[in-house]
């Protein structure tokens, strides 16, 4: 047995596949009804395997992050979301298509959507009783020049329109007052970011569920009581809600693994008082409204 164990922490990705298929019930309670808990769980398997960094991450914050993805239902596929390492930390990053699916799905907004705009595209923007965006890119085989601002729009179920329109300047003074304008999603998703802060702005006028309104602000790395912020690399501690409680206990071991030869793997700890700040791309600094 003895052996059988340390075969296991020789092989992080059998250790992580064994966790992850005994919170499957903390997952399953965690989803929401449309996101089988079997595809989530393969999804985020998939993700560690394709990524040798994640399978030697921090172990408690690898499933912290994974904990917070099925909170919010999204995927970790790369496009509704994605694990990304912080300083050694594993954290869950909604993309834009997760805050876009988190809208739709409020019963709220009828369309929403968020684009780059580039210099060689034709944009027009129209303000006053009726907000409207006219954006033809040019043909496929043109090159569209390099971005130079970017907009978010929304169909309400009543009809009405809304848009918001943020410039290169004004999308680059977020990233500015980050400190990780230099590495990381500025970095490597520059696009990504952007549709995801004007989104964040016109999050504000739009009528959702304080469930959804929570989701945007964690997408945006923001705490929807405080002053609109933007993405920082400093890793947060990973605290999920308190009827998971079970799961962060289950990680609190000497090996992260979930059997026999580890007797405190059934240990609880009481119900404290959490927080429900989303680790996946935090800021300490302010965004102009």
């Amino acid at each position: 047995m003895a052996t059988q164990l340390a075969e296991r922490r020789e092989n992080p990705v059998a250790v992580i596949r064994q966790n992850l298929n005994a919170m499957a019930p903390e997952f399953k309670a965690a989803l929401p009804p449309h996101v089988p808990v079997e595809k989530f769980t393969r999804v985020a398997m998939t993700a560690i395997q394709a990524n040798p960094d994640l399978q030697n991450a921090d172990r408690r914050s690898l499933f912290g992050a994974i904990v917070r993805l099925a909170q919010d239902g999204l995927l970790p596929d790369g496009r509704e979301a994605a694990i990304v390492l912080f300083g050694g930390k594993a954290q869950a990053m909604p993309m834009i298509a997760g805050v876009l699916k988190k809208i739709r799905q409020s019963g709220e907004v009828a369309k929403v959507s968020a684009h780059v705009v580039y210099e060689r595209d034709h944009f027009v923007w129209s303000l006053g009783f009726d907000e409207t965006i006219e954006h033809q890119p040019p043909a496929l085989n043109e090159d569209r020049g390099k971005a130079i601002g970017a907009y978010a729009t929304a169909v309400l179920k009543d009809g009405s329109q809304l848009c918001e329109v943020m410039t290169f300047e004004q999308i680059e003074k977020v990233r500015n007052v980050s400190r990780a304008k230099g590495s990381g999603p500025w970095v490597q998703w520059w696009d990504e970011m952007a549709r995801k802060t004007v989104m964040r702005r016109l999050s504000k006028r739009l009528p959702m569920s304080t469930d959804i309104e929570d989701a945007v602000d964690r997408a945006a790395g923001v705490d929807r009581d405080a002053p609109l912020v933007e993405h920082d690399a400093t890793p947060a501690p990973v605290v999920p809600l308190s009827r998971l409680d079970a799961i962060e206990a289950s990680l609190e071991t000497n090996d992260g693994t979930l059997d026999a030869d580890n007797p405190t793997a059934a240990e609880g700890r009481s119900n404290d008082q959490h927080g429900d700040q989303f680790p996946g791309d935090e800021s300490a600094a302010q965004q102009e409204d």
